[in-house]
């Protein structure tokens, strides 16, 4: 295959990276993605649409799906908000398909079939679902060319290394692994479930705990102005019935707000008496109650790095961000250490948590054998902290040297779904 075919100005590839909390496309070259959206899609079974066909079978109801931000967040009756991700891949195939669609139609706006597809997806992607995704992106959306790249492969790249640890916090999951030269290290990858949505079920109980109740913006009509600490007066908006998912998923949307502006990661192992001397800040809930949080921010994400303090989880066995990266830099060959420990790059939006990356340099240098150099590489703006595994896959899908390394339509009509295997690592 030519490498002038794809490269260069002629047609630029698209590049898909496929998060837990949202899903990013844009095309190669550009430094941020067109869109980002979340992975959950509200689904309504059309009750009306069922039909009685002749043979008086009752025909299934159309199922309508809602995406992106401005739909999901209207209340609908009995819409039921689902992911289309399990573990960090995908599992609803026909869920996918759909968000796929609605990419191509509203925000990249042009055919499937002009574009190769670069694509990113977790390290631990199993064979069949590799298979799966080359088969879709050839036979149903008919692309030119495909190919399928590891996240932190990508995030590595968008930092300008071959060679790194990716500590990479997102929302399901907090995950190291290792790049040696390009190439996911399989045996040292570590997963913990503390995260982003961690986080945000320790915000709820620290809700309960100071008894505030969370009210998601569709109930409220209206609000008054109270002073700090008195109870809310809003008046409630008239909304039809709505699942328990949908209300979840809004409760969970103004507790991601509010961790994402009030909590912070204490620089040292939780302490009662040194957080008391931190500032308060000061937090309006959407039905107007406010008030100000003082050791409670430094208290609900200590369990990201010490998990031995969480209540509630007996015989607790789950790692710290700190423990996650010196296990799985343990579990590789003793002449790959220096180079991981001298590059763990930080990404994932729930690392944009306050503090968290002082955090990591503490407890990584405390346990770094001291014949290592400890280097941490966090990008400063938020975006490419966020987007860096989209962002590699913009600058590796728009290299000249990258042309030829694309599995070609002509590939997959002579080669089948297998070559996903053979072709990207």
């Amino acid at each position: 295959m030519s490498g002038g075919v794809y490269g260069g100005d002629e047609v630029g590839a698209i590049v898909f990276d496929i998060g837990s909390y949202s899903f990013r496309a844009g095309y190669a070259g550009e430094d941020t993605p067109k869109t980002e959206m979340p992975t959950h899609v509200g689904i309504v079974d059309d009750i009306e649409t069922a039909m009685e066909t002749e043979g008086g079978e009752v025909k299934p109801p159309e199922r309508k799906h809602y995406m992106d931000t401005i739909h999901i967040k209207v209340p609908r009756k009995k819409m039921d908000m689902v992911s289309f991700l399990k573990d960090g891949m995908i599992d609803n195939w026909d869920v996918f398909e759909k968000v796929t669609e609605y990419v191509y139609e509203r925000h990249i706006r042009s055919d499937s079939e002009l574009h190769p597809v670069m694509m990113s997806e977790p390290a631990w992607n199993t064979k069949e679902k590799r298979e799966k995704i080359t088969e879709i992106m050839f036979e149903k959306y008919n692309v030119p060319a495909f190919f399928l790249c590891k996240s932190p492969v990508l995030s590595a790249f968008a930092n300008g290394r071959g060679t790194a640890l990716i500590l990479d916090s997102g929302a399901t999951h907090t995950s190291a692994v290792p790049v040696y030269d390009g190439y996911v290290l399989q045996h040292g990858i570590v997963k913990s479930p503390l995260a982003g949505d961690f986080v945000t079920v320790e915000c709820r109980k620290l809700m309960e705990e100071l008894n505030i109740e969370v009210i998601p913006p569709y109930l409220i009509a209206g609000k008054e102005e109270v002073k700090e600490n008195e109870p809310a007066k809003w008046k409630r908006k008239d909304v039809c019935e709505v699942t328990k998912s949908f209300h979840n998923y809004m409760v969970k949307d103004v507790l991601q707000d509010f961790a994402a502006s009030v909590l912070n990661v204490a620089d040292q192992p939780y302490d009662q008496e040194s957080v008391d001397s931190m500032p308060l800040f000061h937090y309006d809930f959407p039905n107007g109650y406010n008030c100000d949080f003082g050791s409670e921010r430094f208290r609900v994400c200590e369990g990201l790095f010490d998990p031995s303090i969480i209540k509630d989880i007996p015989g607790n066995t789950m790692l710290g961000a700190g423990h996650v990266v010196t296990t799985s830099v343990g579990m590789c060959d003793i002449d790959c250490r220096p180079s991981l420990y001298g590059s763990v790059i930080v990404s994932g939006g729930n690392t944009l948590l306050g503090g968290f990356t002082e955090r990591l340099n503490r407890d990584l240098s405390a346990k770094t054998p001291p014949s290592m150099r400890l280097k941490i590489i966090a990008a400063t703006s938020t975006a490419e902290r966020r987007f860096s595994a989209w962002i590699g896959g913009s600058i590796l899908a728009s290299l000249g040297a990258f042309q030829q390394m694309w599995i070609s339509k002509q590939e997959y009509d002579e080669g089948g779904k297998g070559c996903v295997e053979r072709k990207c690592p």
